[in-house]
């Protein structure tokens, strides 16, 4: 099968490019030499997530791979087979466990298996540059598994932190059988906030930093309007944890807050603890976020809308999702250009009288194939 070119320095040419690309190579059996890898970035090039996660889809996809070495700036992947089973990736880094995540579950999704995938990840939980494991938790996985089918069930076993790392993620994957497809998703009217829930964790610090962070965006989120006794109310809950010392490596603090509509969207905020910003400004960022994410009159945030964009070039029929008044975000329009390069799926994109976004796909209905890809 003829190499597909992709190159590595369009739109915002970062490993979103290469994690995409990299699954949807495993899925569909074509092979890809992706070049320029990372360009938008300083420094350019591999860095150890996303050699770890490379390899990590080699190994699930049985492919062969070069140009997998930090630094480098080509790769070329040319996958076999998608074999269910039980895998460990571990960048030795506090580089995230979500990536890990988002290179791997798409193949895992369509395993030729009637029994669950593992995945054990490792590295950082909640980090600055990434989706922390409460996001996917509460906000992406909840509105996948609602909208596309999505089967996963996450465990944080251990909770790891910049810059020593150390967490630990396993995670289980339920393959679709007999053919099965993810289903396409229509998610256009927003509806009302029917809930706001939360978690504040720390891990090597004082348990009232948590709850600090967690009065600090009840405070926040109350003063724009979300609140019990709001004149609309709505329900605020937001949970504080102290991990137990044995359950983390180092110490550090985040806070994820996410937003539930009657429509069936999501709305997520986050914010990550470091030694220049009290507990207080944390908990209120991650408000600032959500309170952003709300007013922007969209189903999805800035940030599950690019996560999605797979899964609609995958699902079968037409999809159909409701973005805010902001416009596509770059990682948006990166996804959808690594997928129209790959899937044939199309998109449209229109922005109506209101300043919404709405992104429409009409989804290839991808099934795993029942051979071995040549």
């Amino acid at each position: 099968m003829q190499t597909l070119a992709i190159d590595g320095s369009v739109l915002e040419g970062g490993g979103q490019i290469l994690r995409n690309s990299i699954s949807l190579s495993a899925l569909l059996g074509k092979p890809i030499n992706i070049s320029k890898v990372r360009n938008g970035r300083k420094p350019p090039g591999l860095k150890n997530q996303h050699r770890t996660g490379i390899e990590l889809a080699a190994e699930i996809a049985s492919a062969r791979l070069t140009g997998a070495t930090n630094g480098s700036s080509s790769v070329f992947f040319s996958p076999t087979r998608i074999a269910a089973g039980d895998y460990t990736a571990d960048p030795v880094t506090a580089g995230a466990a979500t990536l890990l995540l988002q290179i791997s579950l798409p193949i895992l999704l369509f395993a030729s298996s009637t029994t669950p995938s593992t995945l054990t990840l490792k590295g950082g939980t909640n980090a600055t540059m990434a989706p922390q494991i409460d996001y996917i938790q509460h906000v992406f996985l909840p509105f996948a598994t609602r909208h596309f089918g999505l089967k996963v069930d996450v465990d944080v076993r251990r909770r790891g932190y910049f810059p020593r790392g150390g967490g630990e993620v396993h995670v289980t994957v339920f393959p679709g059988v007999d053919g099965a497809k993810l289903t396409a998703a229509s998610v256009l009217e927003r509806g009302a906030v029917t809930r706001i829930g939360g978690i504040a964790h720390v891990a090597g610090l004082p348990a009232h930093l948590g709850k600090a962070m967690a009065d600090s965006a009840i405070a926040r989120l109350a003063a724009a309007g979300f609140a019990p006794d709001a004149p609309v109310p709505v329900s605020v809950e937001i949970a504080s944890t102290r991990e137990k010392n044995e359950n983390t490596i180092g110490a550090g603090s985040g806070i994820v807050l996410w937003a539930e509509l009657a429509g069936g969207g999501m709305i997520g905020g986050s914010a990550v603890g470091s030694k220049q910003k009290d507990a207080v400004t944390v908990g209120e960022e991650a408000a600032n976020e959500l309170i952003k994410g709300l007013e922007a009159g969209g189903c999805v945030d800035e940030w599950l809308e690019d996560q999605i964009i797979i899964f609609m070039a995958l699902a079968e029929g037409t999809s159909e999702v409701r973005c805010g008044k902001d416009g596509l975000t770059l990682h948006t329009k990166t996804a959808i250009w690594v997928a129209e390069q790959l899937t044939g799926a199309s998109f449209d994109i229109t922005v109506q009288d209101s300043g919404h976004t709405i992104i429409k796909c009409h989804g290839i209905g991808y099934t795993a194939p029942s051979e071995e890809v040549k």
